[in-house]
């Protein structure tokens, strides 16, 4: 898409609210994303999307307003596989960050080691329709990736369509690091949780060392605001492997179309899935990012 004609998406809510839900100690946003500065950090020529810059500096107000105390920075595909910002983030408080970057199959080890020190913990694959342009999923190319980054014990996170995953079933199965889905694969919650995506990302969890983000309810929603048509799919998963679910806010939000969600009300809406268990919450929050990114080691 050319520079010029890119859209520019909507910024996130300026007003931050503090929820009401009492994060632990450790608590950690798993999915977010730093935006440029344009200017320092610049876009990608061939990008979907323009974003509004969202500095470091922006993210952490951001979380020390909701009380979380730790983040996985996620490479964005408004900054492809220029990893600059992600990383300039993390080298900003490297015990608070860890990062998740976008790397091509050409990649060299040493450019994988420079990334991997510098707090890189996995690499992204998107796929989600309205980025790629409807391009599937070249999994020579995802396979030839993984095998690059095995050694470092990175895992690879996947961000496709809930009909791509049951289409691609048997290569998601057969990639040589663990998997973790964003976005719970964009289920259709007017399809229930019967419907064979969901179905069968409950068989990855319950059959392999997969990991689900409890993330994007204001993405996935058909009810919209305050979002509890999600909160069957959430508790779904949550009963089906506690041990293997992350949650992050996905701020600043990049595409959202209308309603821009206050990450006050996301943070409370992951109390209304753990249904005041606090055990559930600090393992959901704490446990499993630490043990997935190496928080505290």
């Amino acid at each position: 898409m050319p520079d010029d004609n890119t859209p520019t998406i909507q910024p996130p809510n300026p007003d931050t609210r503090t929820p009401d839900l009492k994060m632990p100690a450790g608590a950690t946003d798993c999915h977010c994303h730093v935006f440029g500065p344009g200017d320092v950090f610049p876009y990608h020529p061939n990008r979907f999307y323009t974003p509004h810059d969202a500095s470091k500096e922006l993210i952490r107000t951001v979380h020390d307003k909701l009380g979380l105390e730790r983040a996985v920075i996620v490479q964005a595909t408004c900054h492809y596989d220029d990893n600059s910002a992600t990383m300039d983030c993390i080298a900003s408080d490297p015990d608070r960050y860890r990062g998740i970057v976008m790397v091509l199959p050409e990649v060299a080890e040493e450019e994988l080691d420079r990334l991997d020190k510098g707090g890189a913990r996995g690499a992204r694959f998107s796929f989600a329709q309205h980025l790629s342009g409807g391009k599937k999923p070249d999994f020579t190319k995802i396979r030839t990736v993984c095998e690059k980054m095995a050694p470092f014990g990175w895992h690879a996170v996947i961000y496709m369509e809930a009909h791509d995953v049951v289409e691609y079933a048997d290569e998601i199965k057969s990639l040589p690091v663990p998997v973790a889905f964003d976005h719970m694969v964009r289920i259709h919650p007017d399809l229930g949780v019967d419907q064979p995506a969901f179905q069968l990302l409950l068989n990855f969890l319950k059959d392999s060392d997969a990991w689900v983000k409890i993330t994007g309810a204001e993405r996935l929603s058909v009810a919209g605001t305050p979002f509890h048509d999600v909160i069957p799919f959430a508790q779904s998963l949550i009963e089906a492997a506690p041990d293997r679910l992350l949650w992050g806010t996905d701020w600043p939000h990049p595409n959202i179309k209308g309603y821009m969600p206050n990450d006050g009300d996301l943070v409370d809406l992951l109390g209304l899935y753990v249904a005041g268990d606090e055990a559930l919450l600090r393992k959901i929050l704490v446990d499993n990012p630490a043990r997935l990114y190496g928080f505290g080691s």
